[in-house]
């Protein structure tokens, strides 16, 4: 759908109104439904639907067959008129024939290590998605674009700045699509936002205030005991959770960062606030555990979260949790939090400055109950908050309230879909790209997505220098 006919049918533009650059009507936001002043009335932007519009299968090789390579490969479950596995690579066995068997993949196209996708030198499909671990994203996307192949490439896209200036450069010298899983993009949610942000509901946009709330249990899963716990050995936090966040600013403010101050620290997970008699493992018999937040046994066991790690085909039987702590292929995840090899903060703030003096607070934060995004915008007429699910508009002349408050979950389609829905809509927006060999279907582009990587990189030089950085890009 033309923007210009989303606007109309949402509402948000007058039938008739010139549309140059920006909407200027904020009334047509607030008036959409109607009602009487103050009341609560719905914004009803249309959410669209996920099937692509492809005149055949996209094929595609998923590189990486854990949770982001499964995911992706959901949308050829779903939709497999639009895309089609016709190759799998994976370090893991089972991993691989899982993924394999489930589309059907042929013997001669289900790969080890993924130099064995590229080792013929020829291209063996229209796409490949590269879901390894982050500090295996540059190698593959590399030899992917010089074979000729278009790339769905999960972030971060590489563990350097360096690294992430030679894929753009790459792209362009192959003129190939790179497509970065900046999914909060895709989610109706910020789609949404962005648009009544453009209507101009809220006169000219001048700050933002963003939160990221890790959870409590996510911190010590990921980013203290398990594969994103090392900067060294992936990348920094601001980049390796939060650069879908510093991407989404970019886009809703839509102007460059100019420069960013950071700062933050490791505050709890250390050796030194170990409890008394605290072993270094939570199944060791730890006299703390029965009180501990952190505790594997209560984070794994009792609440049966984050099991994906474990390889359980489905089951969720405690006896086969416990056993898979301590069997030695996963027992990382049964570490005490104060006695791993971490490195990654726990709480993260920047202050950036975009062009024209627009600015932006951003906050991650690890010592929190729950999810979810938390965002409040502010405008020159108006003021957006929203909690990920849903977001409020408020009129400063009129006092009228607007609300965006789609259930995703309860569109058939859209289930199972996670980031509200943007997982499987980046898929689709992909695949559209991919097929008519037009990367204006995709809003994250390779050119985007890199910005907001220097942007990542350059928060992370100030937080560790002290020194407010300029973002080059």
């Amino acid at each position: 759908m033309k923007r210009r006919d989303f606007l109309k049918s949402a509402g948000l533009l007058a039938a008739g109104t010139a549309l140059s650059g920006e909407v200027s009507s904020a009334r047509a936001v607030l008036d959409i439904t109607g009602q009487a002043e103050n009341d609560l009335n719905d914004i009803n932007l249309p959410i669209r639907a996920l099937k692509a519009d492809v005149d055949k299968a996209v094929s595609v090789i998923i590189i990486g067959a854990g949770g982001r390579g499964n995911t992706y490969a959901k949308y050829a479950e779903k939709f497999p008129e639009s895309m089609k596995i016709v190759g799998v690579s994976d370090i893991l066995d089972h991993r691989l024939k899982s993924l394999s068997d489930k589309h059907g993949v042929a013997p001669e196209m289900r790969f080890g290590h993924f130099r064995e996708v590229f080792a013929s030198g020829k291209k063996l499909a229209d796409a490949v998605v590269i879901s390894t671990p982050d500090d295996r994203h540059f190698e593959p996307c590399m030899k992917a674009l010089e074979l000729g192949y278009d790339v769905l490439l999960e972030k971060p896209c590489a563990q350097t700045e360096k690294e992430c200036r030679a894929i753009l450069a790459q792209a362009k010298k192959y003129n190939r699509i790179v497509a970065v899983c900046h999914v909060l993009r895709y989610s109706p949610y910020f789609i949404a936002m962005r648009e009544v942000l453009r209507s101009g509901a809220i006169g000219e946009l001048v700050s933002i205030q963003h939160m990221e709330p890790i959870q409590y249990a996510h911190m010590a899963h990921s980013y203290v005991r398990g594969n994103w716990r090392s900067s060294k050995e992936t990348t920094p936090i601001i980049l390796a959770k939060s650069c879908h966040d510093l991407d989404m600013l970019r886009w809703l403010i839509d102007r460059p960062c100019k420069s960013i101050v950071a700062d933050g620290s490791l505050h709890l997970f250390k050796a030194e606030n170990a409890p008394e008699g605290a072993p270094l493992k939570c199944t060791d018999g730890c006299p703390h555990e029965a009180t501990c937040p952190y505790s594997a046994i209560d984070i794994y066991v009792r609440k049966k979260a984050h099991l994906h790690v474990f390889d359980l085909d489905g089951s969720q039987d405690p006896e086969q949790i416990m056993a898979r702590l301590k069997d030695p292929s996963y027992d990382n995840y049964a570490r005490c939090v104060y006695h791993c090899d971490n490195d990654q903060p726990d709480h993260y703030v920047t202050e950036m400055v975009f062009e024209g003096g627009k600015t932006a607070a951003f906050s991650m934060e690890a010592f929190t109950p729950t999810g979810g995004r938390r965002t409040r915008i502010m405008g020159t007429t108006g003021y957006i908050e929203g909690d990920g699910t849903k977001f409020t508009v408020t009129d400063f002349r009129t006092r009228r309230q607007q609300v965006w408050n789609k259930k995703i979950s309860d569109i058939p389609e859209y289930r199972g879909s996670g980031h509200g829905g943007g997982d499987l809509a980046l898929a689709r927006d992909f695949v559209e790209a991919v097929a008519h060999q037009d990367p204006s279907r995709l809003s994250s582009t390779i050119d985007a997505s890199i910005e907001s990587h220097v942007m990542g990189f350059a928060a992370e030089r100030s937080r560790k220098s002290g020194r407010k950085e300029k973002v080059k890009v």
